[in-house]
This record gives structure tokens, C-alpha cells and sequence, in this order.
């Protein structure tokens, strides 16, 4: 079958398209048959014929295992060869590892990683004592094809456990194929260095289950390829480059200086020593290729040259590798005598440099606005030298701030004389070192306004001037269309230091930004850079320079929402954010609202399955809604409520996903709705829809959103709720909304119904006579279903209802309640209270633990029986041979958790007091009343001594503990005492909690005062 193998193969190299058409559809058909697997095996490896078939053999050979192979294969069709046939095919491919041909050494090393991705080690035992073997053979070729195999084997395949035993036999010979530079070729020994990598990163996965025996591998291991690093480096890199034809020497430096990086996160006490040198050798590197990453990058004079083996070999990977490995270096804090005044001036020029843009980065930014915009972003996930540059920066400053500032000064104005100079002698290239300073200097704007203000405010001059350029360099810059990177740079750099602009300059340059984004012949990258200022401007400068220019800078960003996409619609929708964030929207317009509006739910229909564009719209229509403009929210939802309305009707078919999309923006709208009033007609339209689809859809998305419009319409407007009938059934506004809380309980579906809980708590404070019939149905229907509840969110749902009526005088009427309800055996008091008790160290939001922890001060505070019986889950138990051992599922399973059972009172107090200990106080205001001295001193462990009677100032004495210790039967442990004593708080802002809520009594409420009145109430009434 070999002979007509070859000749098909042939065939298929034809330029007669009939004959390569029929050649393809014989091979396809022979394909089924797995004697031609190992024809193709057996063709590869045949000296005599012809290299091009042979290797056109090994393409095929390599699809013919996808297909063929077996199973595993996501690709395979069928007819999977023998065992026996399999084992001759890998003899067969292992054999072309050796072959003189070097392509045929590759591909055959690409087709046995695939073999063995699939037999390695259940069929295919021996391959790694074979692969050893060719590599300690001494055969030039034999341990080309083999490193080219191993290193992707050991990349994808091999475990740290499958490593590491043959570690020993291993790494001795990758050093000394390193080590021979006159008998294997830069290539190969690269591909050593990326294989010990490995190796590093497999010691340092296994380094806390076998401490010793990775520490004996790293100190004698280690410095011995340390050693080999260090001549290597030390070789000048220039003698690599000398011959533009060939660079593949590079592939050797770039893995040096990967593995370094290796070796510096893994074991840094072992690179320690090695340090001095390797950031000396890495900065010079830096230093002595940049020219030629300019002739061959930035300018692009020449074409890089690629690799003898047809790949390319970039600097660009030798300068991020080298970039990352210092700031690696400078952000451990290591190395600290290195970073010294000559050293950091040297790695900011250098970090300068290549920063630069490289000619294919402006040509393909030049284009395509979206790569553009990934590049820029503020958290860019594309990776680059640029990026690199520019995070080494950062470090700099975060480890020597004014060193780093007075550097960054003195390099950004030796670059903008030596531009200027280059410019004036007609260089055309003089922008590339500007945009890279104003780049650098944009990125690190944050920390260098810190830095600055930590100078100013100790009385030390700050060494740091950018006013010279924002007011006499950057506007000149803007004038130059023709270099449109320089310009839309100087844009951003502008709007990056806007904060220090005085009022009318800062103005001057809103009004050139708008200029812009209003032009029509504008290229792409000043338009974005534009609308990357622009949401800069609206952040940074004052109210007074942006609000004249807001409604047009508003207009200008519209104009871009349905003519962008991806990453540059990001930007668009960001920008149109930031800006309606101006002076809290006071600017808005409803005449503005009339156009916005229709082109944001455009926008939003073509991009309703990426999440970020929804939360930003539904952002932006809150904003536009709560605009104070009179007739502004009527506008907003006049144009929003019937297209989303029509929307949310999409329950099923392909389409079912918009509905849950459509209830987000409705969302955004009622949040920005005024209280009181949403509208006149409001839930008319909107009601039908939003019951039709609750009822029906399963998309959990769709009913979160949904449970969140209904929970703000009776937060904004129950009334007109309230007074609504469902046309279709008749049913009252109410009913409809209980009927919906009815089915979420039911339900086993929790993560639809995570906000049921604040429906029900808004439906109590708003519309509590309306529910009053069915509230015991209601409670029971709670109760029963946190039996089955799992997850932490919904449990709170369930429990905070209840601590709201508790809490608000109905605690005996709740108790009474579930004193009488039956749950599989089990009162509703004893359902309801263990679930709280294990539940609430993990309640969120401000609001919701401070009503958990008073609602427990209520029932701490009563003297009802069934609370002073009930038993309660308390503590773990740790036992011995679970101490220190972190429990996996497999050990918990063979020695189950165990708690202790304490009262029901004992578990409040210690739940009230744990609060009291990380934030007691008001919303309001800081621990202004309790300090560490209103807490006595415990004089003895067995708190029999007296504590002290002076109680004049308000302290906590000894009539408190005395009562304390009577109410629980024991003494009061010092550590819960000293939580009433917690130091003072600045004030703070709680976020996760609605303004609604937060306007309520109980967030005003000093849980350390309420404690003790109730406690003090409770032992007079005794």
C-alpha cells in the first residue's frame, strides 16, 4: 500500500485541480482502512523517496490520527487501527524523531505529541525512558527531534508527579546539550532551557507535600543552571544579531530570562545571590538591542529575520521577558542595593524606549479602532512590550516614589528637547520617543499626583513640573493632524492631568476635544483617543469647565453609538456614563432625552447578549431617569417603557434571552424614578408583560430582573400597584405579586429568586394591611421552605422578614405563630431560629444585619420559654486527629463535623456582641459613645473579683456583667466584653443596601445602647 500511498500523495501536489480533487477523495476513502496508517508511518521514514512526499505523508499521517486514532479525538470517525498496528505506527513516527531531515523530525514530533496525548502512559508506557534515551545518545539529530517533542510533551502531558522522577536523569543531560553550542543549535538548547522551566515549576507545585526533598533539589540543582545563565548572559548579545539573517541565538537569551523569572516567583532565597548580575545583564541587553529593535520595529527599515526552522524569533519577547523579570525583582522588594540612583535613571530611559509604537502597531491601530481601544484601556488584558514598559514604571514608584518622580521628570523633559530638535532638522519619526513619554507618564498619572501631594504636604518640593507642557508643549501638538498619534495622544495626556489644569485651559481643551469628536474627517485614532479624553475631562476637571459643554460633548458622544462596536462601543457607552454623572444630570434635558434615549435602546438591541454594555445602559437610563430637570423622567420613560415592554413579551422561541435583557434596562428606569410617582399609566403598560413573562419564563436572569423591577415599583409607587387588575384574570396588583412570591418558594430553582426577600421586606413596610390576610400563609410557606434552602443568599431572603416584623413590635405575635406550626416534626420557632442562628455571620448589607442583630436583641431580651429551651448549634468541635489537618471532602466524610449545642439565648449574645465588635454603631456616625475605657479590666480568670462600681461616665461595670453572668449561667468571657469597647470608625458609606432602606429608623440605632436597655428593662421587670 506504500507504493499507491505515494503515488496518491502525489497526485494531490498536482496543479491539475481535477486530479488533486480525485487524489484527495482516494485518500479519504484509504483512510478507513488502518493499513494505511501504518503505510503513511512507514512512507515517512522511508530514506529513498522523495522529501516532499515523505513530508506530505506526516500531514496526512497526523490528521489520519485525529480521525482514526480513536475516540479520544473530539474529531474521530471510526475504524481505529489495532493495538498492534498502533504500536508498529509509533515505532514508525518515534524512528522520524532521528531522521536527517529536519522537517521531517518536526512534524514527526508534532504527530507523536498527538499519539501520546491520547496513549501516553496506559498504551504507550516506554516513551518516556525512550525519549531519554534519544536524548543521551549524543546524535545531533536524534536530540533535535526529541527536544522538539519533549518540550511540548512535558508542556501539555506530563504531571508534577510524572516529572519529578526523572528529574535525576534528566536535567544532567538538558545541561550538557545546553552546554554544547558547537554541536546543537541555539534552537535546541533553548528548547533545554524551556523544558528545565518546567521542571522549576513542577518543584515548586510539590514543594509543600515534600519539603525537603525540594529543598535538597533546589539548593544543588538550581545554582548549577544559575551558573549556566550567568555565562550565558554575559555573552554580549550583539554578537547574536550580527548576521541579519539569522537570530536564532536570541531563542536562548528569551528562555534564560523566562526561566529567571521562574526561578525568582518559585525560589527567590536560591536567586538571591545571582541577582546583582542577572539585572545588570538584563538591563544592558535592553540597552544594546533597542537600536535594533528600532531599525527592525519602530521604523521598520528591514524585516525581521525568522528562525532556520521557519518560526520567528522577536525581540519583542526578549524585552517583556526581560521587562517583566525586573519589575518581578523591583516589586519583591529584593535586590535593594541594585536599584540605585544610576540604575533606576538607566531602567526609565530604557522602559521609554520601548515603549515606543512599533510600525505594525500603527498600522494595525491605524485601522482598526477596536484594537486600538484593547490597547489603551485602562486594565488592558492585551499583553505587550508597551504594557510591560509601562507596569516597570509603576513598580519604580511604588519603591522609590521620589527617586521615581524627579526620574520621570528629568527623562520626559530630555525627550521633549531632543523631539523638538528632531523635528526642527525634519526627522520624521521625531513623534515616536514623545508619544512614548506621554504614554508612560499617562499610565503612571495616578500615583504621580499622590506622590506629589504625600512632597507638598511634608513641606518638600515635589521635583515634578507638568504645567510647562499642558500649557506650552501639548497645545502645539494638537495642531498636528498629520502625525495623528501624537495628536490623539496629547489629548489623552491632557485629560490624564486635567486635575491640575486651571479652569479656562482646562475649557480650552474641552472645547479642542469636542472640536474633534464633532468633525467628520477625523482619523481613528484621534477619535478614540478623544472619547477616551473626553470621559477623562468629565471625571477630573471641575463641574464649572464641563457643564457649560455637557449637552454638546453629550450630542457628540451619540453620534458614535450605532456606528461602533466591541471595545470601542465600551468606550463610547463609558464616555456617555461618565458624562451624565456631571453635576448629578442637572444639565440634562428633556429635548437631549428625546434623541438619547432612542439611540441608547438601539444600541442596546443589537448588543443584548454582552453583560457589560447591559449593566452600562441600564446605568445610564437611571441617570437620565433621576435627572432633576423637570419633565426629564417623563421623557426617559415615555421613550424606554413600550419597546422594552414589547421585549419582555419574548419569553420563548430563539429570541427568549431579550426578555431578561429588557428587564435590566426596566430596572435601571424605575431606579432612577422619583419616589412617589412613576408615572401615570405606568403599570398599565408595563404589568401585563412583566406578570405574563415572570409566570412563564425559567431564565433565572429574567426572573431576578423581574423581582427587582417589582421590588422598586413598591418602593417608588405601591399605590398605583396596589390599584391595578390584571385585565386578563381579574386579579388585583397584590394578588399577582403574592401569587409570584408564592411559585419562588415553591420552586427549586434558588438563583432566580437570591432578591425574594426584599420584595417581601418592601411589601411589609409598604403595603402591610394588604397583605395582612395572608401574612400567616405567607410566614408558614418561609418557614417551611428553609428546610431545603442551600444557598446563602436565598436563606437570608427567607430569614430577614422575620427579623423585620420581630423587630417592629409584632415579636410575640411571630413567635406565637411559629410556637404553632408543624414542619416535618418540628416547630416553625425551632425551623426558623436554627437556620437563622447558622445563617447570620453571613448576611450582606448594612441594613439586613443591623435588623438580624435587633431583631436578636428582642428575643434575647425576652423571657419566653420556648426561646430559654431551645438549643441552638454552637461551636466546632475540633478533635485531635482533625487538629491543624484541613479537612477535604474525603476526610470529612471518614470523620464527620461536629458542633456543640448551646441555648438559644447564649448563641444571640454572642451573635449581638460579634456585631457590636465590627461595627455597632449608627450609619450616622463613627463609635462616638463606647470606648476601650468604658470597659473594665477583668481582675481575675475566674471572674469572682469585684469589677468597678464607678458608673457615672456611662461605663460598662459590674451591675451589667452581674446581670450578663446571671442570664447565661456563667461568667462573661472578657474577649465578648471587649467588642462594646471597640476604638471609634471614621463614618463610612454602605453600599448593597437601597436608599429606602437606608432611610430607615433601625440603621439609625446604636446597637450597644439598645442592648443594654433591653437588657436593663428586662432584669427590673425581674
Amino acid at each position: 500500500m506504500s507504493g499507491e500511498i505515494a503515488q496518491i500523495l502525489a497526485a494531490t501536489l498536482s496543479s491539475d485541480n481535477n486530479a488533486r480533487i480525485a487524489a484527495e477523495l482516494r485518500l479519504s476513502q484509504l483512510s478507513e482502512s488502518p493499513a494505511s496508517g501504518l503505510a503513511l508511518a512507514q512512507l515517512i521514514i522511508t530514506p529513498g523517496a522523495d522529501a516532499t512526499i515523505r513530508q506530505s505523508a506526516s500531514i496526512v499521517l497526523r490528521k489520519y490520527v485525529k480521525e482514526r486514532w480513536s475516540p479520544y479525538f473530539s474529531g474521530f470517525r471510526g475504524s481505529a487501527p489495532s493495538v498492534e498496528v498502533k504500536s508498529q505506527i509509533r515505532t514508525a513516527v518515534f524512528q522520524g524523531l532521528s531522521d536527517s531531515n529536519r522537517k521531517i523530525r518536526t512534524s514527526s514530533a508534532h504527530t507523536l505529541t498527538t499519539i501520546a496525548s491520547c496513549d501516553w502512559p496506559d498504551e504507550y508506557p516506554d516513551l518516556l525512558d525512550s525519549l531519554l534515551h534519544l536524548l543521551s545518545s549524543g546524535s545531533p539529530d536524534a536530540i533535535h527531534g526529541a527536544m522538539q517533542m519533549f518540550t511540548d510533551f512535558v508542556k501539555s502531558e506530563l504531571t508534577e508527579d510524572q516529572l519529578l522522577p526523572t528529574l535525576r536523569q534528566l536535567l544532567p543531560v538538558l545541561l550538557n546539550i545546553l552546554g554544547d553550542a558547537e554541536k546543537h543549535s541555539p534552537l535546541t538548547r533553548s528548547r533545554t532551557i524551556a523544558v528545565f522551566r518546567q521542571c522549576v515549576e513542577a518543584l515548586y507545585m510539590v514543594k509543600e507535600e515534600h519539603p525537603d526533598s525540594v529543598k535538597e533539589a533546589s539548593a544543588t540543582v538550581l545554582p548549577v543552571w544559575l551558573d549556566a545563565f550567568k555565562v550565558l548572559l554575559s555573552i554580549d548579545p550583539k554578537t547574536d544579531i550580527i548576521d541579519a539573517s539569522n537570530w536564532d541565538a536570541l531563542a536562548v537569551r528569551i528562555q534564560v530570562i523566562k526561566t529567571l523569572d521562574i526561578i525568582h516567583t518559585s525560589f527567590p532565597r536560591v536567586l538571591a545571590p545571582y541577582l546583582s548580575d542577572f539585572l545588570t545583564s538584563t538591563l544592558y541587553h535592553l540597552n544594546t538591542l533597542f537600536p535594533v529593535f528600532y531599525h527592525y520595529y519602530v521604523v521598520a527599515e528591514d524585516t525581521a529575520p525568522i528562525t532556520s526552522e521557519d518560526e520567528r524569533i522577536d525581540l519583542t519577547q526578549l524585552a517583556g521577558s526581560a521587562l517583566d523579570f525586573i519589575s518581578a525583582v523591583a516589586r519583591g522588594g529584593r535586590a535593594r542595593g541594585w536599584f540605585n540612583d544610576t540604575n533606576t535613571t538607566s531602567l526609565v530611559a530604557e522602559a521609554f524606549r520601548w515603549i515606543e509604537m512599533t510600525a505594525e502597531e500603527e498600522i494595525e491601530w491605524g485601522s482598526d479602532a477596536n484594537a486600538f481601544v484593547a490597547q489603551e484601556a485602562d486594565e488592558s488584558t492585551t499583553y505587550s512590550v508597551r504594557v510591560a514598559g509601562c507596569d516597570l514604571l509603576e513598580v519604580l514608584l511604588d519603591r522609590d516614589p521620589v527617586l521615581g518622580v524627579a526620574t520621570l521628570n528629568k527623562n520626559t523633559h530630555l525627550i521633549v528637547r531632543q523631539s523638538s530638535e528632531a523635528k526642527d532638522a525634519g526627522n520624521e519619526h521625531w513623534w515616536r520617543p514623545l508619544e512614548a513619554a506621554f504614554t508612560a507618564l499617562g499610565s503612571v498619572s495616578s500615583s504621580i499626583f499622590e506622590i506629589v501631594q504625600d512632597e507638598q504636604a511634608a513641606g518638600r518640593p515635589a521635583n515634578f513640573d507638568i504645567t510647562p507642557l499642558l500649557t506650552g508643549i501639548v497645545p502645539i501638538l494638537l495642531t498636528l493632524p498629520q502625525f495623528p498619534f501624537m495628536q490623539g495622544r496629547a489629548f489623552v495626556f491632557a485629560s490624564q492631568f486635567s486635575k491640575v489644569l486651571p479652569g479656562d485651559i482646562a475649557g480650552q481643551y474641552v472645547d479642542a476635544v469636542i472640536q474633534v469628536l464633532e468633525a467628520h474627517d477625523i482619523s481613528v485614532p484621534v477619535k478614540v483617543s478623544a472619547i477616551r479624553a473626553i470621559r477623562n475631562f468629565c471625571t477630573e476637571c471641575p463641574d464649572t469647565a464641563i457643564t457649560p459643554r455637557a449637552t454638546r460633548i453629550a450630542k457628540s458622544i451619540e453620534a458614535f453609538l450605532p456606528v461602533t462596536t466591541s471595545d470601542t462601543l465600551s468606550l463610547v457607552l463609558d464616555a456617555l456614563s461618565t458624562v451624565t454623572q456631571v453635576q448629578k444630570g442637572s444639565w440634562l434635558t428633556p429635548q437631549l432625552a428625546e434623541s438619547l434615549v432612542p439611540a441608547i435602546l438601539s444600541t442596546w438591541a443589537k448588543n443584548v447578549q454582552d453583560p457589560h454594555f447591559m449593566a452600562v445602559m441600564s446605568t445610564i437610563l437611571s441617570r437620565l431617569a433621576s435627572a432633576p430637570r423637570p419633565g426629564m423622567y417623563e421623557m426617559v420613560a415615555r421613550q424606554s417603557l413600550p419597546p422594552l415592554c414589547e421585549a419582555i413579551s419574548k419569553t420563548d422561541g430563539e429570541d427568549k434571552w431579550i426578555a431578561a435583557a429588557a428587564l435590566e434596562q426596566l430596572a435601571g428606569l424605575l431606579q432612577g424614578a422619583p419616589e412617589g410617582n412613576i408615572g401615570s399609566g405606568f403599570i398599565d403598560t408595563l404589568a401585563p408583560a412583566l406578570f405574563a413573562c415572570l409566570r412563564t419564563t425559567k431564565d433565572r436572569d429574567a426572573i431576578q430582573y423581574g423581582i427587582t423591577c417589582l421590588t422598586l415599583i413598591v418602593r417608588k409607587d405601591c399605590p398605583q400597584l396596589l390599584a391595578w387588575k390584571d385585565p386578563s384574570s381579574g386579579k388585583s396588583g397584590i394578588d399577582c405579586v403574592l401569587e409570584l412570591i408564592a411559585w419562588q418558594l415553591q420552586t427549586d430553582d434558588e438563583s432566580g429568586s437570591l432578591f425574594i426577600g426584599d420584595l417581601i421586606i418592601h411589601l411589609m413596610r409598604r403595603a402591610g394591611e394588604s397583605i395582612l390576610p395572608i401574612l400567616q400563609q405567607l410566614l408558614e410557606a418561609m418557614a417551611t421552605r428553609m428546610t431545603t434552602a442551600k444557598t446563602a443568599t436565598f436563606i437570608q431572603s427567607l430569614v430577614i422578614p422575620f427579623a423585620f416584623l420581630i423587630h417592629n413590635g409584632q415579636r410575640d405575635t411571630v413567635l406565637t405563630l411559629l410556637e404553632n406550626i408543624n414542619i416535618g416534626g418540628r416547630s416553625g420557632l425551632d425551623v426558623v431560629l436554627q437556620t437563622w442562628c447558622e445563617n447570620a455571620e453571613t448576611f450582606q448589607g448594612f441594613w439586613v444585619t443591623r435588623t438580624s442583630t435587633l431583631a436578636l436583641v428582642d428575643l434575647f431580651a425576652s423571657a419566653r420559654p420556648s426561646l430559654q429551651a431551645l438549643q441552638v448549634k454552637g461551636d466546632l468541635i475540633v478533635k485531635d486527629e482533625t487538629r491543624d489537618v484541613i479537612m477535604t471532602r474525603s476526610k470529612t466524610k471518614k470523620i464527620p463535623t461536629e458542633f456543640t449545642r448551646i441555648s438559644f439565648p447564649v448563641k444571640a449574645l454572642k451573635l449581638i456582641l460579634q456585631e457590636m465588635q465590627s461595627g455597632g454603631e449608627p450609619a450616622s456616625m463613627g463609635y462616638a459613645g463606647l470606648t476601650s475605657s468604658d470597659v473594665r479590666e477583668v481582675q481575675s480568670d475566674d471572674g469572682e473579683e469585684d469589677w468597678s462600681d464607678d458608673e457615672g461616665d456611662g461605663a460598662v461595670g459590674a451591675k451589667e456583667v452581674s446581670f450578663l453572668s446571671d442570664m447565661l449561667g456563667t461568667s462573661v468571657p472578657p474577649e465578648m466584653l471587649a467588642a462594646l469597647g471597640a476604638e471609634s470608625f471614621e463614618d463610612v458609606t454602605y453600599d448593597g443596601d437601597d436608599e429606602d432602606l437606608m432611610k430607615d429608623p433601625s440603621v439609625q440605632i446604636d446597637l450597644r445602647v439598645s442592648f443594654w436597655v433591653f437588657s436593663f428593662s428586662n432584669e427590673h421587670s425581674h
